[in-house]
This record gives structure tokens, C-alpha cells and sequence, in this order.
């Protein structure tokens, strides 16, 4: 019998179908194992969900003529108007470069925590340690509004600095008066803020360095500054990244409160940022189109450092958060 040409009907397998149900299966089997974790993170989960993405909503008003009594839908398009009218204003720049400065200064600082949590971790006093991390803990609960007034305290013509400077016949100024001083102030408050909260995660990862290795580098005759250097600052290198990649994502967000509080007319031409302007404007002026504009732009600014951050750490580093 000729079977040329004959169309054999071709069994259609289940085996995609299986794969998915078992994928399913391992997905639900997981969900059951870690139910009291999941249930544990849910709140967190649904107050991002109901601060960060149901706001997303309003985004359409840079885009905008926002006005109330039409409310966001009535609202007409503009395009990007707005946008324009920022790119266009005379003080653009200034205020742009302000924003990058005094986050560029903010970066300077670091390092620095990831310095001090090595130094706690060589420190075989338990109680001293305790206390030097009491100590720099302690001021990252101090209210800002305080920060900043003990700041502006400190530092006007008759404050504390300029007494202890005296000494050494430096002359007094009120050196919240002088805008170039204005971003390396902003770094030095934030680091004496942020530096013990900021050494946390570092001493949670150096907790996780094999005793064994150490042990071995000791028997190898390594001394401390070289366990260091080749153990202790490895183990902790992937984490330094991601957080230097988190804090590139955010290079334009400069905290508002502080700057707002740090902020008078005597160095406005250097402490003029964003996120203030972005207040004036908006709740101020009640030019909330305009406002939610230029929110944009920063946040746009931003994402497209994250990712650029992200990339080249990916290339070079082999670490990255995606």
C-alpha cells in the first residue's frame, strides 16, 4: 500500500498545559509555606499600593489646565505646556544645578558609613561599641525642625562655631548667610543625622562573614587592616552597590524639609532646589498643573539615573537590582 502523500494525524501532547498547572502548583504550595510572611508584609504592601500608585492617577494633570471646578477629567489638554514654561524660566538652571549640587555634596558623605560599620565591627569592647552606636543612632530621631534650628543657632554670627573659631582668629559670619555654604551644610546635618542609621544593613551583612575565613586569614598571617580590605569588605560589596544604585535613583529628590527650613533670602540663590520651588508653586500659588509638572520631570530625571546606575553596575560590578 502507497502511503505517499498520506497526512498522518499528529497527537497533540499536554505537556505545555501540565507545565503550567505545576508551575500553579509550586506557585500555590509556596504561597501556603510562607502564608504568615506574606501576611505579614500585606500591610506594608497595601499602604505603597494606596500612597505611591493610586496617586499615579493625578499625574495626568501635568499634562493639563487643572482647574477645580472642572476637576482632573473636565480639566482641558495643554500637552506639554507646562513643561515648556519650566524649561523657559529664567531661573531654571540655577535652580537645577542647585539640586544637583547639594545632592552631589549629600553623596560625598557615602562612604562614610560604610567606614564606620567596619570600625564597629573590629571593635572587640562590647559596651563601648553599644554606646558609640547609641550615640550616632540617637540623632536620626531628632525631630528636622530641631536639626535645622540648632543648625542656624550654631552657626549664626554669635553662635557656638564661630565662639570655638575665635579662638584660632577666624572672624565671625553668619555662615547661614552665605549661599556657597549652603550645600556643604546640608551634607554635614544629613550625615550627623543619617551616619549611625545608615551603618545598620552594612553591620547585618558583616554579621554574616564565615568566623572560619577570618580564622584562616588570621592563619595566613593577614593583619587586621588586610581581613579587612580582602574579607570584611568583599562580603559587603554587593550590598554597597545597590545601595549607591538606590541612592543615584534618587539624586534629585533633595529632602524638601530641611532645605525649606535652611532657606533664607540671604542664600536663596543657592538654596532655591525643586522640591521648594515645586511648594511655592504649587501650594502657594495654587498653580497645581505646573507643580505636578515639574514633579514629573524630577521624577523622570531620576528613573532614567536609576537605570543608567543600574547598567553600568551590571556591566562592571556584576550587581545590580534587576
Amino acid at each position: 500500500m502507497d502511503w505517499a502523500g498520506y497526512n498522518f494525524p499528529i497527537k497533540k501532547t499536554k505537556e505545555p498545559v501540565m507545565r503550567e498547572r505545576s508551575k500553579t502548583k509550586k506557585l500555590l504550595k509556596q504561597l501556603n509555606r510562607c502564608k504568615y510572611l506574606y501576611l505579614l508584609i500585606l500591610p506594608s504592601m497595601i499602604t505603597i499600593f494606596i500612597f505611591h500608585y493610586i496617586p499615579l492617577y493625578g499625574v495626568q494633570i501635568a499634562f493639563k489646565d487643572y482647574r477645580n471646578s472642572l476637576g482632573i477629567w473636565g480639566s482641558p489638554w495643554v500637552g506639554f505646556k507646562h513643561f515648556i514654561t519650566f524649561f523657559n524660566y529664567p531661573y531654571f538652571k540655577n535652580i537645577l544645578w542647585n539640586t544637583i549640587w547639594v545632592s552631589l555634596c549629600s553623596l560625598t558623605t557615602f562612604p562614610l558609613p560604610i567606614i564606620f560599620s567596619l570600625m564597629l565591627n573590629e571593635m572587640k569592647n562590647g559596651k563601648l561599641k553599644k554606646v558609640c552606636q547609641t550615640i550616632t543612632y540617637a540623632p536620626y530621631f531628632v525631630s528636622t525642625v530641631v536639626v535645622c534650628s540648632m543648625t542656624i543657632l550654631f552657626l549664626n554670627r554669635d553662635g557656638l562655631v564661630n565662639i570655638l573659631l575665635s579662638f584660632f582668629g577666624v572672624t565671625p559670619q553668619n555662615y547661614m548667610a552665605i549661599p556657597s555654604a549652603f550645600a556643604p551644610i546640608y551634607a554635614i546635618t544629613g550625615l550627623w543625622t543619617g551616619l549611625g542609621w545608615g551603618t545598620i544593613i552594612y553591620l547585618a551583612t558583616l554579621a554574616g562573614v564565615s568566623p572560619e575565613l577570618i580564622e584562616a586569614a588570621k592563619i595566613d598571617g593577614a593583619s587586621r587592616l588586610q581581613i579587612i580590605l580582602h574579607v570584611n569588605l568583599p562580603h559587603i560589596f554587593p550590598t554597597i552597590i545597590t545601595m549607591f544604585i538606590l541612592r543615584m535613583g534618587s539624586l534629585l529628590s533633595v529632602g524638601f524639609e530641611k532645605a525649606y527650613l535652611l532657606q533664607n533670602p540671604l542664600n536663596l540663590e543657592a538654596s532655591n532646589i525643586i522640591s521648594t520651588y515645586v511648594y511655592e508653586i504649587g501650594l502657594v500659588q495654587n498653580q497645581f498643573s505646573y507643580s505636578a509638572a515639574i514633579g514629573l520631570f524630577n521624577n523622570v530625571i531620576n528613573i532614567i539615573l536609576l537605570v543608567t546606575a543600574n547598567t553600568i553596575s551590571k556591566k562592571l560590578a556584576k550587581t545590580s537590582l534587576w
